[in-house]
């Protein structure tokens, strides 16, 4: 799938994040300018999903990565609020279970991969298990290039077997995290959101800036593409992913299955009762007869 636009790395692009744009605004002035637009956006992919999920010919897979307080929750929330539920799955990975951990790193992943007809969404993802072993120094160059691999491999069979695959990065800058944590600590009710690690791991940045960069530069592929969405201004985030979901959508050509019958040609009013289920409805009209008692 072809897709264009301003955020995608094409294949074999060498990422430098300092020279993404974080704060940009595409030209919108403010929220309330792109509320129609992303409105818009949540109508078509509604209508969209529809047809995706009736034809069960084809899935679609979000993956969100970021820094802490990128968004990764608010992007879902603000986005798919029109989505069917019954057709979308959000799956989040954290700290691998001891089952986990005694699998290839991608099994668990795997497992959420959503089947045809549906969308998934990972809340993280397989990603995970690179970038904090790699800024920690748990595993060397060679395991991490060797994983990256593995992961394009896996991505490139998924999308072999009618996978659609979108992974975007939530491009925000130090000083816009610094002040979303400080809000989080302002409000008493948000403070359920943080932990320790929210504030360790804010003094590897730089190492996360550079393993990210590591990541995007080695697995943005035509199967698999990369955005990195600026995203210090929230509104702006939602509104230029949401375009490229739509984009992505309509390029799957998407198709409602054929029906099983001529529908139009059934006349409601005449529709016939056959023999038996007339038989048996007449035998559960007879009086004396209770309802939910059988019938002798």
């Amino acid at each position: 799938m072809k897709l264009k636009s301003p955020f995608l790395i094409e294949p074999h692009t060498r990422v430098h994040l300092s020279k993404h744009n974080s704060d940009e605004s595409g030209g919108y002035k403010d929220a309330a300018e792109v509320a129609p637009v992303i409105a818009k956006h949540r109508d078509r992919m509604e209508a969209l999903q529809e047809i995706l999920y009736a034809g069960e010919q084809k899935a679609l897979l979000i993956v969100l990565q970021g820094m802490d307080t990128a968004g990764k929750d608010g992007t879902i929330r603000q986005i798919f609020s029109g989505i069917n539920p019954q057709g979308c799955n959000v799956a989040s990975f954290k700290v691998p279970t001891s089952l986990e951990a005694r699998h290839d790193f991608l099994w668990r992943c795997h497992q959420q991969v959503p089947p045809r007809g549906m969308i998934g969404i990972f809340n993280r993802s397989h990603y995970e298990d690179v970038l904090s072993p790699r800024v920690h120094k748990l595993i060397d160059k060679k395991t991490t290039e060797l994983h990256l691999e593995e992961i394009v491999g896996w991505e490139k069979m998924l999308s072999n077997n009618g996978v659609t695959i979108l992974k975007f990065f939530l491009h925000i800058s130090e000083e816009e995290q610094r002040k979303r944590l400080q809000a989080r600590l302002d409000t008493p009710d948000k403070h359920w959101k943080l932990s320790e690690a929210d504030f360790k791991e804010r003094a590897f940045w730089d190492e996360y800036q550079k393993a990210y960069e590591e990541i995007l530069s080695s697995t943005s592929t035509k199967s698999a593409p990369w955005f990195v969405v600026p995203s210090d201004k929230k509104w702006f985030r939602n509104v230029a992913i949401s375009e490229i979901l739509v984009n992505a959508l309509v390029n799957m050509k998407l198709r409602y299955p054929k029906a099983t019958f001529d529908a139009a040609a059934v006349p409601l009013d005449g529709f016939k009762i056959s023999g038996s289920a007339k038989r048996k409805k007449e035998k559960a009209a007879k009086p004396g007869t209770k309802a939910g008692s059988p019938i002798t």
